[in-house]
């Protein structure tokens, strides 16, 4: 049987990439990872990466990978696609038109495509492994044996029904979901019984990001401790020697607690979860989504324009009910932007709204939109932080109803604080996410939340 080792160094197999002295640790890991014996050199690196006081006697089920930025892990998740889809046999295990299936799930398309660029050059620089290529296509590999490699992006909903033979998550600390505030979670939850019928492994590498979520979780219960779940963490450059010491140095005058990060695989502590779920949930009306006008309210709205891109256009409408702020509509919508304002203009007339606020940093273009239609935008006088903080100040006081929109309720619970080095704090969502839906009902809630809303409201109507 073929090793990882084997198929490291064999100059036959994939040696001429990962045969030299740079792809070292890599190759003790690994080796540490799947049982095999450790020569001395290997079992100083394996203690070295993992924190374990002894090399391993037997294989591990789970290996989690806490390494920097251009560590080399994309290139691992590809070896190990490989090395599990054609250097293994699982047929026996199937049933008839089943096929085994490597998964390699990536943290959004872009990230995706490395990785499938990665996989098909691997099987396709070996003729031994070229010759067993049935079928390809953008995001599939099939084999002669059985077995399949996909690439595709986190989805707890599409990683359901299938036999794996692996699943390796890259960059699991990155990924984002509008349907979820823990995908990561959800995600491993939702592989995990796909592996049981072929016990295969589940490998998941990252570069670390904030002190929360699935890559945190199992590195403060595994890391150092002799378990069945593999942990190992390294810097970029004890895993890449050949990352020029320069570019980590740079990095790290531009904003040392990134650098720690990104190069160092140190977690942040830097960054915290602003708004936890519960508090959200006590705030949340269980129905309905939208709330009709009514003569007897006084309504406001506050408007977030899209800034391009996947950005949504959102807005909210409000109205007091004596310290209370109920939000009663919270509109999203991607497309043309004047289309758009006037969508949004005939609305707020219904709910008899003449004035609303809006983000700070939208310029002058939605002002001059809304007036076209006879609405008056004027800017908020806080920016994002504030907004939110003063939004999280009246949702722990029970001063706010939201309405049940599952995005706006995730983009709330993703939200980060980040601690600057003067000792400032900022809000706002995470890398690779968005807040559209979450910023309009805080924009809204921030601008009325008074303690007596009621008395202090401008009248913003006309009926």
């Amino acid at each position: 049987m073929t090793t990882i080792r084997d198929a490291m160094t064999d100059p036959a197999l994939f040696g001429g990439q990962f045969g030299g002295e740079s792809w070292l640790g890599w190759r003790a890991l690994l080796a540490g990872f799947y049982g095999l014996a450790l020569d001395d050199a290997e079992a100083e690196r394996f203690k070295r990466l993992t924190g374990r006081e002894s090399v391993p006697q037997s294989a591990h089920d789970e290996l989690w990978l806490v390494v920097g930025r251009r560590g080399g892990k994309s290139q691992c998740a590809a070896l190990l696609a490989v090395y599990e889809a054609a250097f293994k046999s699982h047929a026996d295990k199937l049933a008839p038109g089943e096929v085994a299936t490597v998964a390699v799930l990536a943290a959004d398309r872009k990230q995706a495509r490395a990785v499938f660029r990665y996989v098909a050059g691997l099987l396709r620089s070996n003729p031994m492994t070229e010759r067993m290529i049935a079928r390809e296509d953008r995001e599939a590999i099939e084999l002669t044996n059985r077995a399949v490699i996909e690439i595709t992006t986190a989805s707890y909903r599409s990683a359901r029904g299938y036999t794996f033979a692996a699943v390796i998550a890259d960059e699991i600390a990155f990924w984002r979901s509008e349907d979820s505030a823990n995908p990561d979670a959800e995600v491993i939850a939702a592989v995990r019984p796909g592996l049981a019928t072929l016990g295969g492994p589940l490998v998941c590498l990252s570069s670390p990001y904030a002190k929360r979520g699935e890559l945190w979780r199992v590195y403060r219960k595994h890391y150092r401790e002799p378990s069945p779940v593999l942990v190992a963490q390294a810097a970029s450059r004890v895993m890449n020697p050949g990352l020029p010491e320069r570019v980590v140095a740079e990095a790290y005058e531009r904003d040392s607690a990134a650098a720690a990060s990104e190069y160092g695989a140190a977690f942040r502590a830097d960054i915290a979860a602003f708004i936890q779920r519960d508090v959200i949930e006590a705030a949340t009306r269980p129905s309905p989504l939208e709330i009709p006008p009514d003569r007897r309210h006084r309504y406001s709205a506050f408007v977030d324009p899209a800034g391009g891109g996947n950005d949504e256009f959102t807005m909210a409408i409000g109205h007091p009910e004596g310290e209370r702020l109920v939000v009663d509509v919270i509109r999203a919508r991607r497309g043309t932007p004047a289309a758009i304002v006037a969508e949004y203009a005939a609305l707020l007339k219904e709910y008899g709204i003449r004035e609303a606020k809006a983000d700070r940093y939208a310029g002058s273009w939605p002002a001059d939109e809304f007036e076209r239609h006879g609405i008056k935008v004027a800017p908020a006088g806080k920016p994002k932080s504030e907004l939110y903080q003063d939004t999280l100040a009246a949702l722990n006081s029970g001063r706010v109803e939201l309405p049940p929109d599952d995005r706006m309720q995730t983009q709330f619970m993703a939200l980060e604080r980040r601690t600057s080095r003067s000792g400032r704090d900022s809000i706002d969502h995470p890398p690779h996410g968005s807040d559209d839906r979450a910023n309009a009902a805080a924009g809204l809630v921030a601008c009325n939340s008074t303690r007596d809303i009621a008395a202090k409201m401008v009248a913003l109507t006309t009926w």
